[in-house]
């Protein structure tokens, strides 16, 4: 049973929709990730966001939310490279 968000302590529901957000974000940045600097600056957020999020009690989700968007920060990052490394100079 789900519980009821209204009554809940406003600092632990922001942290809580904080690790929801890290992974949208991730989600996002992996979807983003052709646009290098686009998937970079939404991983980032992501991270804080997820950290932030690992203080509520949904740590696990946090957790997941964290590692997407490391992955799509990975991802990013190795696509920016390789464009890097094939453009004309």
């Amino acid at each position: 049973m789900d519980p009821n968000y209204l009554d809940l302590d406003p600092q632990e529901r922001i942290n809580r929709i904080l690790s929801l957000f890290s992974i949208l974000l991730g989600v996002v940045g992996l979807c983003g990730g052709l646009i290098p600097i686009f998937g970079i600056i939404t991983s980032i957020l992501g991270i804080i966001a997820g950290s932030f999020g690992r203080k509520s009690d949904s740590r696990k989700l946090a957790t997941v939310g964290i590692v997407i968007c490391c992955f799509s920060l990975t991802l990013s990052l190795v696509y920016g490279f390789f464009v890097y490394l094939s453009s004309p100079k």
